[in-house]
């Protein structure tokens, strides 16, 4: 599928917006405990704000395992995003699948408050790659 400029611009802010909003979801589930559920949204935090970054660029994927490429491929090992973004990434993304999918897994506080400020850092990097023509 080929998005005009316009519609491409309309997603990433969609995308951008989307992505402020679960962080604010976020933080009113911090004191409800429910931590495999915050690791859920901190996941798909970072996840509408690489996607909206990917498609700013012109790169689409419509899975999760797409976009996890099209990151390291395009904005890790280019140099432009440090090993560590990825790594922040994939912890997230690690996190989601063990507390929606396994059995007899739960998250906990030790685990989770630890990523707070760090995804609302990377949403700061992501925003600021998006405004930039990288291209």
């Amino acid at each position: 599928m080929k998005l005009s400029i316009e519609e491409r611009n309309s997603v990433v802010l969609y995308r951008v917006e989307k992505s402020k909003k679960t962080l604010k979801e976020i933080e009113e589930l911090i004191p409800l405990c429910q931590w495999n559920t915050i690791a859920n949204r901190l996941y798909y935090c970072a996840y509408y704000m690489v996607s909206a970054l990917l498609i700013k660029n012109g790169y689409l994927s419509h899975t999760h395992a797409g976009v996890k490429t099209l990151f390291a491929l395009h904005f890790i090992k280019t140099g432009i995003l440090p090993n560590d973004a990825f790594h922040f990434y994939m912890t997230l993304f690690d996190y989601r699948l063990k507390g929606d999918y396994d059995d007899f897994f739960d998250l906990n506080e030790k685990q989770i408050l630890p990523l707070i400020e760090p995804i609302k850092e990377f949403i700061i990097e992501m925003e600021k790659l998006i405004s930039e023509d990288i291209k």
